[in-house]
């Protein structure tokens, strides 16, 4: 594996470790805290932001723009789904006074 230019030492091998890292500490996120809800969406952006990290670092070990142009819709993919996300949650605040993911699960018709 090649050396990244601008960063001696660091080769492809250390952006994977580390993206693969946060996004093992993503999964794990939200399979230990099923309850608190903005907890669960930050666990999903840092799993989005890890992916972004693999694919800026194929990108430029392989020498291609196409990786990060996936990143720019990822990240507006991953800008809705935040400001959805929080719209919801504050709909739901509102009407239940908590956030906690298994009280959710009664629908009302």
């Amino acid at each position: 594996m090649t050396a990244i230019t601008g960063l001696s030492g660091l080769t492809l091998g250390h952006f994977l470790t580390l993206g693969a890292m946060l996004f093992a500490l993503s999964v794990i996120g939200i399979f230990l805290n099923r309850k608190n809800l903005i907890v669960l969406l930050m666990a999903i952006e840092l799993m989005l932001l890890a992916v972004n990290m693999n694919f800026v670092a194929f990108s430029h070990y392989l020498g291609d723009m196409g990786g990060q142009v996936f990143v720019f819709f990822i990240l507006t993919v991953a800008a809705a789904e935040s400001a959805i996300g929080l719209a919801i949650l504050v709909v739901l605040f509102r009407n239940r006074a908590s956030i906690n993911v298994e009280e959710l699960d009664a629908l009302k018709g």
